[in-house]
């Protein structure tokens, strides 16, 4: 079903702004280039709940590719390196972006070769403690199997260094590990190489992901 209803948070509107159910900010031509030693597949462990993976980042090559680009981003972690323009094809990407977490989920199963990922939805009207804790949760759980959430993100929010990230008309972002037992979480973005990665609470993501979804 699609998911792009535009939500408008209680948080500072500022930055990027961009339409459609999955587009994010303006076109970027440069991608990162991936990282020289291979993805582990396992998760790093640090102290105190804390845990990260190892993610081959790239950028998203356009405007509207954060979809396919968030699950290469995601697939990195287990050694993966499947072209975006192929899981394009597969999830049905076109100028208008992914139209939501329900394109996404099957290509993640199809290249990691199981049913591991489920898609779970985010109701606006439903972001209580209940379904936060269910986030955190599912992204614990997956993070310790070796594997990365892919999360549908619409609105702004702030990281934990106090930085804006504004998507008012949807993105596509990768969760790839966790500190404080998964009350912080960090991301992977692909629209800005400059931004490849920042920490965000487990609160704010949820805000985020309410009235779309995610892949855990």
């Amino acid at each position: 079903m699609r998911t792009d209803l535009i939500r408008r948070t209680a948080l500072t509107v500022a930055g990027i702004a961009a339409t459609a159910g999955g587009i994010a900010g303006p076109a970027l031509a440069a991608q990162a280039a991936p990282a020289e030693r291979a993805a582990s597949v396992q998760a790093e462990r640090r102290p105190a709940g804390e845990r990260q993976l190892d993610v081959r980042y790239e950028a998203q090559p356009n405007f509207y590719y954060c979809g396919p680009a968030a699950a290469r981003n995601a697939l990195s972690v287990q050694g993966k390196n499947i072209d975006v323009d192929t899981m394009a094809k597969e999830m049905g990407t076109t100028e208008a972006g992914t139209n939501s977490i329900n394109d996404i989920t099957p290509v993640l199963n199809k290249e990691t070769g199981r049913k591991a990922y489920h898609s779970t939805e985010m109701p606006a009207d439903k972001v209580d403690g209940k379904r936060i804790d269910k986030l955190r949760a599912d992204i614990v759980r997956t993070v310790d199997n070796g594997r990365a959430v892919v999360a549908n993100i619409a609105g702004t929010t702030t990281d934990t260094d106090g930085v804006t990230h504004s998507f008012e008309g949807g993105h596509y972002i990768s969760v790839v590990g966790y500190r404080d037992n998964g009350h912080t979480v960090k991301i992977a973005d692909s629209a800005n190489p400059d931004q490849a990665s920042y920490w965000i609470t487990v609160d704010h993501l949820a805000d985020w992901i309410a009235t779309r979804g995610y892949a855990s």
